[in-house]
Order: structure tokens, then C-alpha cells, then sequence
């Protein structure tokens, strides 16, 4: 479907995938490529860990970004 990351071409230098500043800004670049691919319904799936920090960063800005969980 679609992913995103702190190493891809756009991001690197930019983004600091390390924290939740960069996190809530991958979760936001993840929902411009869902939408753009009409996917606006996602599941979450946090694997196991914590709902707190980087994770919670990440959902938090995929919802920003337009993205329904």
C-alpha cells in the first residue's frame, strides 16, 4: 500500500526519526501518501508496544494529516 520513513530521499536531513518531533512529521508525510493513494480508513497496529512517545506521535500526526483510525 504505502510507507513511509525517515530514510527515504525526502526526509533524510529533515527529519530526525529518533524522536517524537520526528515521528509526529513521518505520520503526517504517511498520511499525505495514504490519501493520495484514496486510502483514508487505516487500522493501527502498535505490535506490542506502549500507546506512548514516538508511537503515539506517529498516529497523533497521521491523524493530522487527514488519516481516520
Amino acid at each position: 500500500m504505502c510507507a513511509a520513513s525517515s530514510a527515504d530521499a525526502e526526509h533524510r536531513g529533515k527529519v530526525d526519526g529518533g524522536n517524537v518531533a520526528g515521528a509526529a512529521q513521518i505520520g503526517e508525510a504517511l498520511a499525505r501518501k495514504a490519501i493520495g493513494l484514496n486510502i483514508t480508513e487505516v487500522v493501527f497496529d502498535r505490535g506490542g508496544y506502549q500507546y506512548h512517545g514516538r508511537i503515539k506521535a506517529l498516529a497523533d500526526g497521521a491523524r493530522k494529516g487527514g488519516l481516520t483510525f
